[in-house]
C-alpha cells in the first residue's frame, strides 16, 4: 500500500491489522495531528523503544509538527492478532533523555 504525504510517498508493510484506540482519535483532533501520521511513524520511524513501566513499544520520529521540526513518539501494542496505535504525541528533548536515563525505556 503506498500512502501520500505532500509530494513523498510512504510504502505500508503488510503485517498484522493496524488500529488506532479511541485514545488516540481524540489526542489527533486534540492536537491538530494529521490523522495519517500515526500510521507514518509506525512504518517509517527514527528510534523504537520498549516501555518497562507500561510493557509497550514506543517509536519515534523526527516530523514537522505545526511549523516546528519535533520528535514525535507512537505507543503501541501487539495483542489478539492486531496492533493497535494507543497514543501520540510531540517529546520534549528532556523527555525521551529522562526516561533512556532512568531506564525506563530500552532500545530495541
Amino acid at each position: 500500500m503506498l500512502i501520500k504525504i505532500g509530494r513523498a510517498e510512504v510504502r505500508t508493510r503488510n503485517i498484522l491489522k493496524l488500529t488506532y484506540s479511541e485514545h488516540l482519535k481524540k489526542r489527533l483532533i486534540l492536537r491538530r495531528i494529521p490523522a495519517n501520521l500515526p500510521k507514518i511513524i509506525f512504518n517509517d520511524y527514527d528510534e523504537k523503544y520498549f516501555d518497562i513501566e507500561t510493557g509497550s513499544i514506543v517509536l519515534v520520529k523526527e516530523v514537522e509538527y505545526l511549523d516546528k521540526t519535533r520528535n514525535m513518539m507512537i505507543v503501541y501494542k501487539e495483542q489478539e492478532g492486531k496492533i493497535e496505535i494507543i497514543t501520540i504525541h510531540p517529546l520534549k528533548k528532556f523527555q525521551k533523555e529522562n526516561r533512556i536515563k532512568t531506564g525506563r525505556w530500552k532500545r530495541i
